[in-house]
C-alpha cells in the first residue's frame, strides 16, 4: 500500500474544498460579504472535516493502536461476523467534526477486504455493526493472529475509501482509509487481549493505544518490528 504524505487536509475533501471555497467566493464577487457569510461557514465546515493532520505514537509491540479518531462507544466480548469466532470487539464512533481517516490498529499482512451494501443508521447504536454499509478488513499478524477492522458508514455517511487490498503488508498507524461524515469503525480482537480504553473515551486515530495483545501476539509483532 502506497505511504501517504500527510498533506495536512485529506486529498478525499480536495474537490469538495475547492468547491465551497469557490461557491463563497463567487457569492461575495455577486452578492456581496454578507451574503456569502453562510457560504463561507460552509467552507469552514468543509475544510475542518477533511484535515489530516500527522500522527505519530510510541506504544510496545503488544498495543492496538485506533483506527479513528472519535469516542468509544462499545468495549465487550461480541461474535465477530467475518470470521465466524468469539472476540473483544472494541467500536469507536466519528461525528462530523472528528478527523475521518483511519489508520492501521496492528502490523501484518492483509488477508481480506470484504464490502458490505447495507442501511445508513446512526452508527452510535450497534446494529449499525451489521445492518449499515461496511467494508471489513482482515490482518494477520505475524504469529497467524487475526484482527478485523470495519468501517461503518453512518446516518450522514455515504462513501467508505479503503486503499488496502489482500496482500499488503501495513504497520500500526499507517493511513489505509477514510470515511465521509460522520461514520464508526470496529476492532474484533482476540479473546485474551486486555483492553485499555472504556466506554466514552475519547481517542485519535494512530495514536490512542485500545488494547494490548497476549504474550503470543506481542512477541511475534516484536520480532516483525525487527
Amino acid at each position: 500500500m502506497t505511504p501517504y504524505p500527510h498533506p495536512i487536509l485529506a486529498r478525499e475533501g480536495w474537490p469538495f474544498i475547492a468547491l465551497a471555497v469557490g461557491a463563497a467566493l463567487v457569492a461575495a464577487v455577486f452578492a456581496g460579504p454578507w451574503w456569502s457569510l453562510p457560504l463561507w461557514l460552509v467552507a469552514v465546515f468543509v475544510v475542518q472535516f477533511f484535515r489530516d493532520p500527522a500522527r505519530g505514537f510510541e506504544a510496545a509491540g503488544n498495543a492496538v493502536i485506533s483506527p479513528a479518531d472519535g469516542r468509544i462507544v462499545v468495549v465487550e466480548k461480541a461474535r465477530d461476523p467475518y470470521l465466524e469466532r468469539d472476540a473483544l470487539k472494541v467500536s469507536v464512533f466519528m461525528n462530523v467534526f472528528n478527523v475521518h481517516s483511519n489508520r492501521v490498529p496492528v502490523d501484518g499482512e492483509v488477508r481480506e477486504v470484504r464490502y458490505f451494501p447495507g442501511r445508513f443508521f446512526n452508527a452510535a447504536i450497534d446494529k449499525a455493526s451489521v445492518e449499515n454499509e461496511r467494508n471489513a478488513m482482515v490482518i494477520v499478524m505475524a504469529d497467524g493472529t487475526p484482527i478485523t477492522c470495519v468501517q461503518i458508514a453512518g446516518l450522514v455517511a455515504r462513501r467508505i475509501l479503503c486503499y488496502a487490498r489482500p496482500g499488503d503488508r501495513v504497520e500500526r498507524g499507517q493511513r489505509f482509509g477514510f470515511i465521509r461524515f460522520g461514520s464508526r469503525v470496529d476492532l474484533y480482537l482476540p479473546l485474551d487481549a486486555t483492553p485499555r480504553a472504556s466506554l466514552g473515551d475519547v481517542v485519535q486515530a494512530g495514536h490512542t493505544v485500545l488494547a494490548e495483545l497476549a504474550p503470543s501476539a506481542a512477541a511475534a509483532a516484536q520480532g516483525q518490528s525487527r
